[in-house]
């Protein structure tokens, strides 16, 4: 069984920086984020996962959103080029990482930008967020990087989100949840369940039915219990008011990479 490992990166001393498009702007408190931070980190070590922690960019106020750095799939890295040229800084040291643990590093280049929480990975299905930070030609570049491996590559329109996995995320079976809201682009997913908090619709699975999620949505962590999930419950509140959610604050290594 490979060994499931995650990569994170320590809040930066300027978060409160942090780039918001969706929501107004409130005060961060950065000394409870970074409580916040190793609490979510401590949650996916207590389930079993190897912590890989990247280098911290205190110059780059985003930078703990580490997901939006890199795209694995397979034994395949692709970095990544932010629609936010404030934060192409932020993957240097993440390619490294995943080099370091033996992946086969692709890059994306200009034109394309694309950010990690535009990709949700389901099955041989990749499911790509379009019209906020990601554009076509970073569709176009992530399909030849992924389309070799088995991949499937569908991409989502979005208008009311920072990114795809602000809107939805997939269950242990499949089947993507959202809130109603958010998700006028449902009818592309061959499952789809709604949920009562747009919070409830960010997941982490952490392995045997367990899922990572935020403190911020209780009635759905009830829905997920009732389904035969194992919530485990973080408070995240402070990335929440950058938008951020469970998804962003990790990048998941689930497959070991091919043999050469």
């Amino acid at each position: 069984m490979a060994t499931r490992k995650a990569l994170v990166r320590a809040p930066s001393s300027r978060l409160a920086e942090g780039l918001v498009t969706h929501v107004e702007r409130v005060p961060v408190d950065r000394g409870r984020a970074v409580r916040q931070w190793e609490e979510y980190v401590a949650a996916l070590r207590d389930h079993g996962w190897r912590i890989l922690r990247v280098p911290p960019r205190d110059d780059c106020a985003d930078s703990v959103f580490v997901e939006d750095t890199v795209v694995v799939l397979r034994d395949v890295a692709l970095v990544c080029r932010s629609g936010a040229p404030t934060r192409r800084a932020e993957t240097a040291a993440v390619e490294e990482a995943v080099r370091a643990q033996g992946y086969t590093v692709r890059r994306l280049h200009a034109p394309a930008t694309l950010d990690g929480g535009d990709v949700l990975k389901t099955g041989d299905t990749v499911y790509v967020g379009t019209g906020g930070r990601t554009n076509q030609e970073g569709v176009r570049q992530l399909r030849a990087a992924f389309e070799p491996l088995g991949a499937r590559v569908v991409p989502v329109p979005l208008t009311q989100v920072l990114h795809l996995k602000s809107a939805v995320t997939a269950l242990p079976d499949g089947t993507v949840v959202g809130h109603p809201a958010l998700t006028g682009f449902r009818e592309l997913f061959p499952r789809f369940e709604p949920v009562p908090e747009e919070a409830g619709a960010h997941v982490v699975l952490l392995g045997d039915d367990r899922l990572l999620m935020a403190a911020s949505a209780p009635r759905t962590a009830e829905l997920y219990s009732g389904w035969g999930y194992e919530p485990v419950v973080v408070d995240i509140g402070e990335f929440e008011k950058l938008e951020g959610c469970v998804t962003c604050l990790s990048v998941r290594l689930r497959d070991a990479p091919a043999a050469p």
